[in-house]
């Protein structure tokens, strides 16, 4: 049996020390032990036997005891008193939407986060040579439109092309299963089911109820894992969890955006009580900023301004709000779309895992893609899923958001009818549902709060 899915290894030892760093632990007592940990070679351990996961469990155990560093500059808590005290301003939104205007940019937001995600599905994990070398072969540089399969054999074997893969626009007639889309479904059910006072452990419940464990990865795997062993949130975000500022949490993010519509603080906290079950600090300030962003869409049509309402729901002192508050800066600057990539890949890795996967990195891009994307729905999700790293998840970010911002009537068609208004998703009790529907829904809950 194949237990990779549940272990940790080399690969994550390294990981672990560059999360610790980040987030301002002196790890410098500890340094030797990474190092033996993190080379197989030298530690001639396998990594599936009970030593070496016992040795690994001991220093991630460790690392949570290190102390935080005297001369680190960011205030980050994870409890939400403390994330609210550390807030700054927004800005001022118009009043919400209601009525059918609420209803078409709920729809919009739920059928824009399916393309967006369907977008990015067949090239998430493709680096820029791969994803630009294919495009511009096909002389469809820069991205247009849905990626395809059907292309001539020399540039299949050159770019490794899948002809299986459900996200290529040829397999489509629904919009496949994605974990992106499974959180989605998720978030609202537990807010269907709970109502607007569920808890983290009501999350947690739902989780283990309904969502299989193979359906989740990273982050959320291991809180899993610790779930099952009765470790509770919030140490089941904490405990032995290399990846607790991964984009994981951020994608759980738009279902409360949507139910809490035009309302970013409540939209906020309901991030607050999901994130906490499998991340800290950043981990849990993109899902809030996510979440709140999406509400604010419903209360304005400037994408700047969504952003900034989300960023007001976070602390100001955070690394999340400083690199997005740069994005936004390099738009002031007037820089152009790709001279903003090419910054952004100077500051993160895309062949590092760690960077790869990372909230703040990946809203980052969520930014450049709702700043440059100038209000057109096709041109904000290509350019959030066109700078590569977590494509499937920035695109249904910024789906959700231009969605929300235009309203389903003004999305073009021939990004929506491929999906045949109809979603897969691996959530127990919605396996095959109508994505307008789940938008009526949507609204029908937020009437019954009203």
């Amino acid at each position: 049996m194949d237990l990779t899915w549940l272990r940790l290894g080399p690969a994550d030892v390294h990981v672990e020390r560059l999360q610790a760093e980040q987030e301002g632990r002196d790890i410098g007592a500890l340094v030797g032990r990474f190092e033996d940990l993190g080379d197989m070679s030298r530690s001639g351990e396998d990594v599936a036997s009970d030593a070496y996961q016992r040795a690994l469990g001991s220093l991630l155990d460790d690392v949570q005891r290190a102390p935080f560093r005297d001369d680190y500059p960011y205030d980050e808590p994870s409890d939400l008193e403390s994330i609210l005290a550390r807030r700054r301003q927004g800005p001022k939104l118009a009043e919400p939407v209601t009525g059918d205007a609420l209803l078409d940019r709920l729809r919009g937001a739920w059928a824009g986060r399916c393309a967006g995600c369907l977008l990015g599905k067949p090239v998430e994990g493709w680096r820029r040579d791969r994803m630009h070398g294919y495009l511009r072969d096909l002389n469809r540089f820069p991205l247009d439109r849905y990626f395809a399969a059907d292309v001539p054999p020399e540039i299949a074997e050159r770019y490794h092309i899948d002809p299986r893969n459900p996200g290529y626009i040829e397999n489509v007639t629904a919009m496949p299963e994605d974990d992106d889309t499974n959180y989605t479904v998720t978030g609202f059910a537990i807010v269907r089911n709970h109502g607007p006072s569920f808890t983290s452990e009501d999350v947690a419940s739902f989780w283990l109820g309904n969502i299989p464990v193979l359906h989740v990865c990273t982050a959320e795997r291991v809180a899993y894992k610790n779930l099952v062993c009765a470790i509770l949130p919030p140490d089941s975000a904490s405990y032995r969890n290399p990846y607790r500022e991964w984009i994981g949490a951020q994608i759980r993010a738009d279902a409360f955006g949507y139910l809490a519509a035009g309302d970013p603080e409540l939209a906020a906290s309901w991030g607050w009580r999901d994130a906490r079950i499998s991340h800290i600090k950043n981990g849990i300030y993109g899902e809030m900023w996510a979440a709140a962003t999406i509400a604010a869409a419903f209360r304005t049509d400037d994408p700047k301004e969504a952003i900034l309402a989300g960023l007001a729901q976070v602390p100001e002192n955070s690394r999340l709000v400083s690199s997005v508050d740069q994005v936004i800066g390099w738009h002031e600057e007037g820089v152009g779309y790709d001279d903003a990539c090419e910054r952004f890949h100077g500051i993160w890795n895309e062949t590092h895992g760690h960077d790869w996967c990372h909230t703040i990195s990946n809203a980052m891009i969520v930014t450049i893609g709702l700043l440059w994307g100038e209000g057109d729905f096709a041109l904000s999700i290509c350019r959030a899923v066109q700078p590569c790293f977590d494509t499937d998840c920035n695109g249904a970010t910024v789906g959700s958001i231009i969605g929300a911002l235009l309203g389903r009537k003004a999305l073009p068609e021939d990004w929506l009818e491929p999906m045949r208004d109809t979603l897969i998703t691996g959530v127990a009790g919605y396996h095959r549902v109508s994505i307008s529907e789940m938008a009526d829904l949507t609204k029908r809950l937020i009437d019954d709060r009203a």
